[in-house]
């Protein structure tokens, strides 16, 4: 996946089993494409297969820039159905999004399973009051609440975070 600072991402809907051929033809044309994919493991002939699979089947996100990029041409491209619109004008997907999938993905677009959090694991706090800070995870309740160890003022202080809200650091 290409990710240039003026390029935006939209999603684009398919014809059934074409995302092959949009994506060629999307890239042929000079879009970029993500289609985030996932492993699915699925009992074939009395044998367990593991295949790839859209993470959101029969959707694409193509990255254009709207104001220069002649994207009426999306809807054309064989294998598209078409590209999300609202009022007749293309709506961004939020950068934020892409971002997060892009950094979970590996270069081929197949999505990594996220790490896994133990007691002692260092973590970075993705939003809220502590935002950016560094925190050391204490435990990891059921219900997937992960209660860090802050160093705030020279004490450790104990916070719930919820799992979603922190990352493993290194």
């Amino acid at each position: 996946m290409q990710n240039k600072p003026d390029l935006q991402w939209f999603l684009a809907q398919l014809k059934p089993n074409a995302q092959r051929i949009a994506v060629r033809n999307l890239d042929r044309q000079g879009f970029a494409t993500f289609l985030p994919q996932h492993r699915v493991t699925r009992r074939q002939s009395g044998r367990f297969v593991e295949a790839l699979r859209p993470l959101f089947p029969g959707y694409l996100f193509v990255g254009f820039d709207p104001a220069s990029a002649p994207w009426r041409k999306i809807n054309a491209t064989s294998g598209v159905s078409r590209l999300v619109s609202f009022d007749q004008r293309p709506r961004a997907v939020p950068s934020a999004l892409i971002d997060d999938l892009a950094a979970r993905c590996d270069a081929d677009g197949v999505l990594q399973p996220a790490p896994v959090l133990t007691a002692g694991s260092a973590v970075e706090i993705l939003s809220g009051p502590f935002a950016n800070f560094v925190a050391t995870v204490e435990t990891i309740t059921p219900d997937l609440r992960v209660w860090v160890l802050l160093d705030l003022m020279g004490q450790q202080t104990r916070v719930q975070v919820a799992n979603n809200h922190v990352r493993a650091t290194g």
